[in-house]
């Protein structure tokens, strides 16, 4: 059932200034900010030749990194993004064996415009895990 590993997520409180601590240090392409009003935050992707870093800012004050980012004023690793060939299928089957959804249980539409879903970090050795439909 699981794929590639899509993206790893870091949660950062200035997209700007993280932005540009991996460019400079790390020589890295950004992309552009991308704001994502549906899931409350402000997303840069950091493409790599094997996978991607997704940076994460609050967008709002429901935003649902702000917490995580409460907890963790520096920031951290916020979850991991593994593609999946059918969603649908993916979550019933996790749902099945007790895994659960957050959410509504629904997929919304992620950063690349593909079908997501968040299973809770609970079940999966404390790490916030996101789906995408490959």
């Amino acid at each position: 059932m699981i794929g590639r590993l899509n993206h790893v997520a870091i949660a950062v409180s200035d997209i700007a200034k993280a932005s540009e601590l991996y460019r400079t240090k790390l020589g890295a392409q950004i992309s552009a900010v991308e704001p994502q009003p549906e899931h409350g935050v402000n997303t840069v992707f950091i493409t790599l030749p094997n996978t991607k870093i997704e940076l994460l800012e609050p967008l709002g004050d429901k935003s649902p990194i702000q917490a995580f980012l409460d907890r963790n004023p520096d920031g951290g690793i916020h979850h991991i993004c593994y593609e999946v060939d059918d969603i649908l299928v993916a979550r019933d089957k996790l749902k099945a064996e007790g895994a659960r959804v957050l959410g509504d249980g629904n997929p919304k539409i992620g950063a690349h415009g593909k079908p997501v879903l968040f299973l809770h970090p609970k079940d999966f050795c404390g790490t916030l895990v996101e789906l995408e439909q490959a």
